[in-house]
Parts: structure tokens; sequence; C-alpha cells
């Protein structure tokens, strides 16, 4: 029997409650718990002396006690326990709070090992509740699992020994031994027992890597059978090309990017398959005029469109976008959204089933189940990593084998791109339209504040408009920036006297139409923000974008929100706000401020952080990957040279050595979709 069809009940103190608490987690079964890896380590194996420990991270120091101060109640009947333990060079204070049995376990003259975040104040260093091991102990490289509810992380672990017990003496191991030895792979026996309880720092390297060339081989395998097992011909094939005479409709040239993306998009639409292309663009690439020629030769062979944004201000964008283009032309555009009233939505919904209307711009409530299309042929999505797989399947459902574009102004390196975008062609804009401005950025911390201020300010009377974005929709207990806070204390500084509006993604939709609204007529000067407005927001007046706690973000999300400004004719700037000291945080800034380019950004990125931030939350239309962000050491080039070995030499993985891999995709997919039949 598979530990995959095993529930989670069947480990020693597990009952039906604690089960929930596992399928929270994702693991509702023995194997599903096997794969959910830890999601960091406490490293005991390289203590450091407490002197050269740096602050604010976590480290483990190596010392024995020298003294402790008697137990101390405080109000709410807490105990507080203090202890001092000593490297023989220098001196650290520990605190425990409501631990009398740790107190009592640390007797003066024993050696310990201390790990948990280290505190350098100015005349002392200090640890809060570490955790502590015997210098001898096994327990080395300890996991520490994502935890929920009353499931910690030290109960997780002792089901976790409990169900590797269960694994069978022969595991069925989805790489072929042939490919394993030619990438230096280990077995995955030998990588799911050291991925949680390593034998040392070597093992667990190895054990990363196995399964993160797994995964990444797996994840290649089922883009392609997405792309292979797609329905080979549409009923919606287009006859002629109307592109040049979309181009005249047009106040601008369009750039030999856009012409170029558009013609691929137009071949793909005449073949007898459907189309299915990314479209991928920098900030500013003018990938809308892209879809919307689209939209305009699809229409004008007789089809409907639906044109999916992942929030209502970039969908109302869109739609007054495509209202002002094909003003005159003939072509009915409709705007739904989820703050329609029932009556607006009912009117669309049965102009849209009986032909009325030739684009529908929306957001997820074009997925409704009223939502009846008379003659879908053309479906496109922007910003894909919004987006899951499953609902982009469930929109082209709403026709028959209707052609697909989906566009991302998120920069992903091209590696990356083939295999997070595998079961779709690839347009690349890698051309900025005429009189694009490049944006000025700098790095400051916060005592600069005042000066930067006065130069928004500066611009302001000269009648332009800033936005200021900060992390935080509240104020928290770690000082950063929170729009609400931020906008009142505006009002104390040099922009006291201008006219601040506040725009945050707990709004409801009439409230968030309305600021915006406001801020495109001119009617706002500071919009203090989130990265609500991180897409697809165009405000030519717009000249300054401010972000707060820029250590907060990724060079992506950074690069999206600079793209804010820089819209018309006038210089713009970016500032990014930072008091961040770590040296690798300060580097990833200072990329942002030496180019404006966001593939090279991109690489930056992947070469700073590994493929994590690719494979993690923001690349919502991917299956759920449990560690390929938790090492760069593998080659996703090898990943994908591995898959197309594979698929050369048995295209549907029906081989008796490729049935655990096709097991895998299965799974892996099993949440978007499904891959395999």
């Amino acid at each position: 029997m598979s530990l995959f069809n095993l529930k989670i009940t069947a480990l020693p103190k597990v009952g039906p409650k604690t089960a929930e608490l596992y399928e929270r987690l994702g693991a509702p079964t023995v194997g599903d718990l096997i794969r959910m890896y830890p999601r960091t380590y406490e490293d005991l194996s390289a203590p450091v002396k407490i002197a050269d420990a740096p602050s604010g991270e976590s480290v483990c120091i190596r010392a024995h006690v020298v003294g402790n101060n008697p137990p101390a109640r405080v109000r709410g009947g807490m105990t507080i326990y203090k202890l001092v333990v000593s490297d023989d060079e220098s001196q650290m204070q520990i605190t425990f709070f409501n631990q009398a049995y740790m107190y009592d376990k640390l007797k003066c003259g024993g050696e310990f090992l201390f790990y948990g975040a280290f505190k350098r104040n100015i005349n002392s260093f200090e640890m809060v509740s570490p955790a502590v091991l015997s210098p001898e102990s096994d327990e080395i490289i300890h996991p520490i699992y994502k935890q929920t509810g009353t499931l910690t992380s030290r109960k997780i672990e002792a089901a976790m020994r409990a169900a590797l017990k269960m694994l069978p003496p022969s595991i069925n191991d989805p790489i072929p031994k042939a490919i394993r030895d030619k990438f230096g792979l280990c077995d995955l026996e030998f990588a799911i027992r050291n991925i949680h309880f390593p034998s040392d720092v070597k093992a667990l390297e190895t054990a990363k890597m196995r399964l993160t060339f797994e995964e990444l081989l797996v994840l290649q395998l089922g883009m392609t059978f997405r792309k292979s097992t797609a329905k080979s011909e549409t009923s919606h094939r287009i006859k002629q090309d109307f592109s040049e005479e979309f181009y005249r409709l047009l106040a601008f040239s369009p750039t030999d990017a856009q012409r170029r993306a558009v013609s691929e998009c137009i071949g793909d639409m005449m073949s007898p398959a459907p189309m299915t292309r990314l479209v991928q663009g920098d900030v500013g690439s003018g990938k809308t005029a892209v879809g919307a020629a689209c939209c305009y030769t699809a229409v004008r062979n007789g089809l409907q469109c639906a044109f999916m944004a992942p929030t209502e201000l970039l969908a109302t964008q869109h739609y007054n976008t495509l209202c002002e283009m094909f003003g005159g032309c003939g072509i009915s555009v409709a705007l739904l959204t989820g703050s329609l009233t029932a009556s607006k939505k009912r009117a669309v919904y049965e102009a849209l089933s009986c032909g009325e209307i030739d684009i529908a711009v929306g957001t997820h409530a074009l997925f409704s189940q009223r939502v009846e299309f008379k003659r879908l042929g053309l479906v496109i999505t922007d910003e894909q990593h919004r987006f899951g797989v499953a609902q982009r399947a469930e929109l082209l459902g709403k026709g028959e084998s209707p052609h697909l574009l989906v566009m991302s102004a998120t920069p992903i390196p091209r590696t990356l791109a083939l295999m997070i975008f595998g079961d779709l062609d690839l347009s690349v804009l890698d051309e900025l339209p005429p009189g694009r401005q490049k944006i000025s950025t700098y790095l400051i911390d916060s005592a600069i504040r005042p000066r930067a201020l006065n130069f928004l300010k500066k611009h302001i009377d000269n009648g332009y408009q800033c936005y200021i974005v900060c992390p935080l929709v509240e104020e928290n207990d770690m000082n950063m920036a929170s729009v609400e806070e931020y906008a009142e204390r505006l009002r104390t500084t040099v922009l006291g006297n201008c006219r601040i509006g506040v725009l945050h993604g707990r709004m409801k939709s009439a409230q968030k139409n309305a600021v915006m609204n406001d801020f495109n007529g001119g009617r706002i000067d500071v919009l203090v923000t989130t990265t609500v407005i991180e897409v697809g927001v165009d405000v030519p007046n717009a000249v300054i974008m401010m972000i707060e706690n820029a250590e907060r973000f990724g060079l992506s999300q950074l690069h999206q929100l600079r793209g804010r400004v820089g819209r018309g004719s006038v210089k713009s700037h970016c500032i990014l706000v930072s008091d961040a000291q770590n040296e690798a945080t300060l580097e990833r800034l200072k990329i942002m401020c030496n180019t404006n380019d966001g593939f090279k950004l991109a690489d930056e990125d992947l070469r700073i952080r590994g493929p994590g931030d690719f494979f993690g939350s923001r690349q919502h239309g991917l299956p759920e990957l449990k560690i390929a962000g938790m090492s760069s050491m593998v080659s996703i080039n090898d990943a994908r040279e591995a898959a197309e070995m594979i698929i050369a030499d048995d295209p549907m993985l029906s081989k008796k050595d490729y049935r655990p891999l096709a097991f895998e995709v299965k799974r892996l997919f099993s949440n978007v979709g499904g891959t395999l039949n």
C-alpha cells in the first residue's frame, strides 16, 4: 500500500483533530508528510564566538554557565529566569520565560550549545529562549517545520520519525539510475532521510540537491505534457489578419518588438491548433497594445474575447483603454467585476451569451458559472503569475478550444521562463516605445527622508504628482511604515498642505476606484499606498515613486513599482528608503539604482537569492513546489536536459523505469487541472 494512500491518523498520537491541522499544512497522508520538508534548520555544527556573532541573526554559541540569578516573578504570573554564560572570552546573558526545567538543567560549570536570535546591546550580549543541546548531541542539524495551531515543529518532528519507520525496504525512485548517475544525484531513500534528519552538512546539501533536481524535473515534464496534450485543433482558426488596420487606430507607432509579437500571435491564430503564447515584456514595453491588436483581429473574424486582469483597478484601466482605442470601430467592450450591481451583471451576462458584447474585460468574475459566451475565441490573461493554471483552464473551458494569450510584466530569466511557462510559446518585448523616460533611482536612509520630502514638494509645486508606497496597512511593532499611520504623519511635514490620498487592498472597490479617479484627475498630489498599484496603473503626471522599507520587497516588485512613474515626458525619479544594514540586502537595493532593465534585475535576483522567489508565492500559476527555492545548487539547465532525454526515450512515461516519475508528475499537478491521463 502506498504511503500516499495511508491517512495521517495511522501515526501515533494523531487523532482526527490533529489530522485536520496536518491537512491544513498539506499533509493528509503519511506520504504527504514525508514529502513535507523542513522550512529551515537549527545548524549547531559551526558555533561562533560571542564577540563575533552578528546581531539580529540566529546563531549557535558554545559556552558554559558561569552564573544564574534568582527567578523573578512579574505581573501576569510569569517567571523570568536569567543566566550568564561564557565562552572564556566574552559573556552573554540567557533569558527564559516560565521554563523552570531549563533553569534547573543549566547548572553552573556545565557546557552547552545555545541556538537562537543573538542580540548585541551597547555593553552586553543576549539570547532569549534559545534552543539548548549538549555538545555531544546527535541532533547537530535540527529540522524546523512549518507549524499551525497547536501543531508545533517538535510534534511534527516526532510524527516524521514515526513516518520514516514506515518506509518500505525498497523505495520506488522516480529518477532512473542512469539519470542519477549522469547528474551525480543520490537515491531517494538517502535524500528523504537526510532532508529531515541529516547526518552532517554535506549529507543535507546532497539531499537538497537531489530533491530540488527531482522537483524541477517533474515540473518540466508536467509542463511539457500540458503542452503536448492540449487540443490539436480549434474551431476558431482566423482567416484574415487585421493588425495593420488596428495600427492605424493608434495615436503612436508600434515598436518593432510589438509588431513582431503581434505577428507571432496572429500566425498562431491562423494555424489549425489553438494559440498558447506568453508575451513577456519589461514595464512599459506595450503589452496591452499587443493584446488589443489580437482582440481587434479576433473580433473582425467574428470571435468574442475575454480579457482577464488580477485586480479591479487594472481591469478598469484595461476597459477604459480598450474603449478609447475602439471608440469609433463598432466594437462592443464590457466590464465585468465583482463590485458590479446584480442588475448590471445580469445585463452583461445576457449580452455576452447572445453575442452582443465582443470583448469582456474583468477579474475572477469572468469565471462565474453564469458567464456564457456565444463564440469565445480568444482568452487573454494579464499578469499570469497572479492566476493559477487551473483558473486559466477554467476560463478556457468557457469556449471550444479558444486561443490563449498570457501577458506578464514580471521579468524572468529566460532559463526559468522556459520552465515556468513550459506549456506556452514565448514572445519577448525587448524594446521600449520612444519617449519612455529612464528613471533615476536613489537609495537613502530615514535620516535623509526630510530632504526627500522637500524634493517631492518641489515637484508638486510644479504641478506634478507622487506615489509613496508602504509595505503594511496598519502600524506594527517592527516600526515599519504603514499606509494610514504614514499618511497622518505626512500632514505634519512639509507636505502638510498637499492633497494626500490613501489607497490599500482592504478598501472597498468603490473606494479604491474613487481614489484612483481622483489621482488620475489630478485632485490628489500624493498617493500613499500599498503594492495594490504594483501593476498596470498608468498616471503620466506622476513623476516620483518613493518606497518605504524597500528592503521588504523583491527586486522584481520594486521594479514594477518604479514602473508606475516615467510614463510621461517629464524626468521621473524613484527613491528607495531603507535603514537595512545587511550587506546582501544593500547590494540588492544598489542594483536597483544601477539599472532600469527588468531582465538584468531578474538575472541578479536569481544570482543573489536563487530560484526561490520565482518558484515561491509570486508564481501562483505553478503547482506548489516544496523545495526548489531552498537551494540554488541544482542547475535548472540540468533538469531541463534530463526532461528532454526522458521525453525522447519515452514520450508518455509508460516504461517501467518511468512509472514512478509519471506518478510524481500526476501528484504535483493534481491541484492545478491535472496533466497526464
